[in-house]
């Protein structure tokens, strides 16, 4: 247990494991999910040494019965009744979580932080799961065991002796549960402050500040029955397969219905070609697979925009001799700016929108028309649409293309962002958010009888460069690895290091916990698979997922340590000791999260009767106004947005480089080096460039590479000896995974509309290694 792995330890790179062998491309031409995916999710139990409770907790998830959430992505419950309502991601994520390796005082002090720093983030994780807490002691560089009692005292005197609520943050990942959420936001606000940047300001921010300008709500509108019904999908920026596979079940009914599907990425992946569903016994045991799209348009890097330009364009052309190409009364009844938009399109010529999207006219008008000849339209986005400078303007732009034809508040039909973590909605629903509204704070302190402060706080940008600027002097992280998901590795690293205190609630070791401030904690706590004991008895805790539905999740494991403690009680205990004077009950909300409920249903909008509805079949929808074309907008109609088509194409020598997640990954934790779908084994620290860019620059397959971004600041940072994989995507982009590729994305590189880093739209030059 405490040996170290030295064999996995590897200097130049810090993230994965060590390879079985040679690094080796072969492109991937079999279907999504299938056989494949059950031979990695065996492999995966059999070495976690899980064969036994891995499909025991297979049986108890997404389960609406008495079941557990799945803690990896947001993708709905089936509403169906299905079973297996399951994937191959959600099995490793629960089978990681389930370990049986366990991480205690032995441990800790076998291993001083400064040779742990030394191991790949997958050995440390792969040592198994927190058992107490436990104090970093900077005399021995080693974290010594401490009592909840006093770890609670530590960050509570931290506290205390702020000069200022401000000089605190409390950032929050997509696992924390809604009960928690809400008692974390509200520890905040009756400290006084408003830093509460979590995982929303680098992934989703610009689809909730552009749905909430154009729809008057910060979400999607759509809900699963919508996408059982619709006549056609636009899938854009999202890698299926990977990030939400469950979602392949939708696609493959889709099109045995004779639904259109059209997939916009720069890369062909996977599950935008075809798939076998694994409950699928019949295809399963005849190798039977199904399409999973009717067109793939590889759009250039940031080229989104442009093409749904294009497509509106078209949209427009054609209403000239088909009146019945537009909805007229829905634009009539229901939308503001319509003429302004028709004129923006007519102005825009067609040869600016082929530069910018990357694609032909006949490419762009085929979209078109598969948009004209549908009744009922859903345009779904993930981050490749996001995390750009100009994300905002092109999450409007594909609400402007849906009102045309009024593709919103009917069956079927709206727009639906695909969050990639299990409750990162419902944290922002519960109260995470730097930015509330009055209207909520309001409410807060009427129910909750606090002062809480109106002033904006800190997202995640801001809140690392006022931690390097010793602005912010105690960090709080509630679940999630901050310092590999965050932007330019090496100055988020610095940022934590200038931190009085660090304060970390996880479940495993991680880097996070080793980027630490002058004093430390790791509060270790419950997974989402454990039961959940309280004075009440087992408590459930509610998640919102990716369409808005409400339900609980239940426990079934017993915890991994006696010394764990939830995510509710952790919060009350360092709300309890940093406001010894408050008159919250903190104590009485957790001994039932009925309660914590009960409070929540009077302070947010939509959770009225809380604790009944949750408890219905598959929970409840929290309301979605637009759905119901009421808009909460200045004009209080759908409004169309007139931004100009911004700039993508690449200069001279330069690429857009965008990051994304390996398949055997989930966020920051690496399973493995091999990355199925796009054929990479033994290999992470790789750069995916189009044929001709390699040609162009003298390189060949897996040559070394440098790889250099220049900021906006004109400040460049540098990846040395990163090989080269040709792979078929436009010219002029380039791709690679994240988190290792986080170094390269400058803190000041953020996009102005939304504040989120630019991730998906970083300019690169890449030459042979020097």
């Amino acid at each position: 247990m405490s040996t170290s792995p030295d064999e996995r330890a590897r200097p130049e790179s810090l993230v994965g494991p060590t390879p079985e062998g040679e690094p080796r491309y072969q492109p991937y031409h079999h279907p999504a999910a299938g056989w494949g995916a059950a031979k990695s999710v065996t492999r995966f139990l059999v070495r976690e040494g899980a064969l036994v409770d891995g499909p025991r907790a297979i049986m108890k998830m997404n389960h609406e019965d008495g079941g557990f959430d799945c803690p990896g992505c947001a993708w709905p419950d089936d509403t169906k009744g299905l079973h297996l309502d399951i994937c191959e991601n959600g099995i490793k994520h629960v089978t990681w979580e389930m370990t049986r390796k366990r991480v205690g005082r032995e441990f800790f002090a076998a291993h001083t932080v400064g040779e742990l720093s030394g191991w790949t983030d997958f050995a440390l994780e792969d040592q198994g799961r927190l058992t107490e807490p436990m104090a970093y002691d900077p005399d021995t560089d080693h974290y010594v065991p401490i009592s909840w009692r006093d770890a609670f005292e530590l960050a509570g005197r931290a506290l205390r002796a702020l000069d200022h609520p401000d000089q605190a943050a409390f950032y929050t990942s997509g696992r924390l549960g809604n009960e928690a959420t809400f008692l974390y936001q509200l520890m905040a606000r009756e400290l006084g402050t408003n830093n509460l940047p979590d995982c929303s300001n680098m992934c989703h921010e610009a689809s909730g500040r552009a749905l909430q300008a154009s729809l008057g709500t910060g979400k999607g509108t759509v809900d699963l029955k919508d996408w059982e019904t619709t006549d056609a999908l636009f899938i854009m920026g999202v890698n299926v397969a990977s990030n939400a596979p469950r979602m392949l079940t939708a696609l493959t009914e889709a099109y045995k219905r004779g639904a259109r599907i059209v997939h916009i990425n720069p890369l062909v992946e996977a599950a935008a070609r075809r798939a076998i569903i694994p409950h699928d016994f019949r295809d399963m045991a005849t190798g039977h697979s199904t399409r999973t799209s009717t067109l793939n348009l590889q759009v250039r890097v940031g080229g989104d925009m442009a093409l749904l330009r294009g497509m509106a364009k078209a949209v427009l052309e054609r209403s000239a001799t088909d009146p019945k190409a537009l909805d007229q009364e829905f634009i009539d009844r229901h939308t503001a700016g319509f003429e302004d938009y028709r004129k923006l399109c007519e102005a825009t010529p067609w040869e600016e929108i082929e530069r910018q999207c990357g694609l032909g006219r006949a490419d762009i008008l085929e979209a078109a028309r598969v948009y004209e000849d549908a009744d009922r339209s859903i345009v779904s986005w993930c981050l490749g649409v996001s995390q750009h400078e100009h994300g905002v303007d092109t999450v409007r732009e594909i609400v402007n293309l849906l009102l045309l034809r009024g593709n919103l508040g009917r069956e079927g039909a709206g727009p639906s962002p695909v969050r990639g973590h299990s409750n990162v909605q419902g944290n922002r629903t519960c109260g995470i958010d730097h930015r509330p509204a009055e209207e909520f704070l309001d409410r807060l302190a009427r129910v909750c009888g606090i002062t809480p402060p109106r002033e904006h706080g800190l997202d995640t940008v801001g809140t690392i460069a006022a931690m390097r600027r010793g602005e912010v002097k105690v960090f709080v992280g509630m679940g999630g690895n901050f310092a590999l998901a965050a932007p330019d590795t090496p100055l988020t690293h610095e940022a934590l290091r200038s931190c009085d205190l660090t304060v970390q609630v996880s479940t495993k070791l991680n880097r996070s916990h080793l980027v630490h401030g002058r004093q430390a904690l790791i509060l270790p706590c419950l997974g989402r698979t454990e039961k959940d004991h309280q004075r009440g008895g087992i408590q459930s805790t509610s998640v919102e997922d990716s369409m808005s539905m409400v339900h609980l999740s239940v426990g079934m494991k017993r915890p991994a340590s006696r010394h764990l403690l939830s995510e509710p009680a952790i919060i009350a205990g360092l709300a309890r000791a940093a406001l010894p004077d408050s008159r919250t009950p903190w104590e009485w909300y957790v001994e039932d999260y009925d309660r914590v409920r009960d409070t929540m249903a009077q302070v947010l909008d939509g959770f009225e009767d809380f604790n009944r509805r949750v408890r219905l079949p598959l929970g409840f929808r929290i309301r979605q106004p637009a759905r119901e074309l009421v808009f909460r907008t200045p004009s209080e109609r759908a409004e169309f947005s007139t931004a100009p088509l911004p700039d993508v194409v690449p200069a001279p020598g330069t690429l857009a480089l965008g990051t994304m997640r390996s398949h055997d990954q989930w966020n920051t934790t690496i399973y493995s080096d091999n990355d199925r779908y796009r054929g990479i084994r033994n290999l992470r620290t790789l750069v995916f460039m189009n044929e001709d860019d390699m040609r162009e620059r003298g390189i060949a397959e897996f040559d070394p590479v440098d790889i250099t971004s220049t900021a906006k600041d004109g400040t460049t940072r540098s990846l040395k000896g990163f090989l080269a994989v040709p792979y078929d995507m436009p010219r002029g982009c380039a791709a690679g995974y994240m988190p290792e590729m986080n170094a390269l994305i400058a803190l000041c590189d953020y996009s102005a509309q939304s504040d989120q880093p630019l991730m998906k739209h970083v300019r690169v030059t890449i030459g042979a290694a020097g």
